[in-house]
């Protein structure tokens, strides 16, 4: 089986990524939830599991490429499972871990102050 496929297929173990700041409980948040879309993914992914396709749909800006890199990260992190439905080449589900769950409240509070950050008069 190639690397690739065999990356694809997600049957290799997955290992936490390092910390880039050995001890940094901040830099290890924002490896872990950090970017422009995991965030977004944790997000879609709370209101139920969801096959590649439809995270795509929902977030029409990602490429494949990136879609797939960040939900390595994410799985990577234990933070989304990955749930094939069936024998090679069948539809994989992604949702959140129990853990992956841990992060809500923060994708809550970040969504809040987005929101108040659109609405804020310009020039402040």
């Amino acid at each position: 089986m190639s690397a690739i496929k065999k990356a694809l297929s997600g049957n290799d173990q997955q290992h936490a990524r390092p910390n880039p700041v050995e001890g940094c409980p901040l830099t290890a948040a924002l490896a872990a939830i950090g970017g422009k879309w995991k965030l977004i993914i944790v997000y879609w992914l709370a209101e139920s599991p969801k096959h590649f396709a439809a995270l795509r749909k929902a977030m029409p800006g990602i490429s494949q490429k990136v879609l797939t890199q960040q939900l390595r990260e994410l799985m990577s992190d234990g933070i989304v499972k990955r749930d094939p439905k069936g024998a090679v080449p069948a539809p994989v589900e992604y949702s959140l871990s129990d853990y992956g769950r841990s992060v809500l409240p923060l994708v809550e509070d970040v969504r809040l102050w987005g929101r108040k950050h659109l609405s804020r008069p310009t020039g402040e």
